[in-house]
């Protein structure tokens, strides 16, 4: 049988739970004002810090690299986005953001109020333990 769990672990995984669909529900709405789905906005939100390989982009989303091939040829087609060779591997396809496409994902960036009205109402100070705790948790082997 199962260790119980605490009422206050309950408590914080069910607080964790209600974060992450409030902010999963804002993302796909704010989305949708571009004319993206969710799956291609948090793509071009990736390409927009840095140019990655299709591979690595399937990895960080958890998702099958087909998936990936499909959302980068419709970002592709909308002009938000291209491939272009590897500088150190030209085998390999990057994707990479255009200037439309950074736009784009600069704009989607700033429409996103949810995670930064409540993050607002805390000091630095809390805002800063809060990521640190939340790092601890996303530790291997945390």
């Amino acid at each position: 049988m199962a260790p119980r769990t605490d009422a206050l672990t309950r408590e914080v995984v069910d607080l964790i739970a209600t974060v992450v669909a409030r902010y999963h529900e804002e993302y796909e709405e704010a989305a949708a004002k571009h004319a993206l789905t969710g799956a291609q906005a948090k793509v071009l939100a990736l390409l927009a810090r840095e140019s990655l390989p299709m591979r690595r982009i399937a990895q960080l989303l958890k998702c099958e690299p087909s998936n990936v091939t499909g959302i980068v040829d419709r970002l592709e087609a909308r002009g938000l986005v291209e491939r272009r060779p590897d500088p150190d591997d030209r085998r390999i396809k990057l994707a990479a953001a255009t200037p439309a496409g950074l736009d784009t994902a600069g704009r989607l960036s700033e429409s996103l109020d949810f995670a930064r009205e409540p993050l607002a109402a805390l000091s630095a100070e809390e805002r800063g333990a809060l990521r640190d705790l939340l790092r601890r948790m996303l530790e291997p082997g945390a």
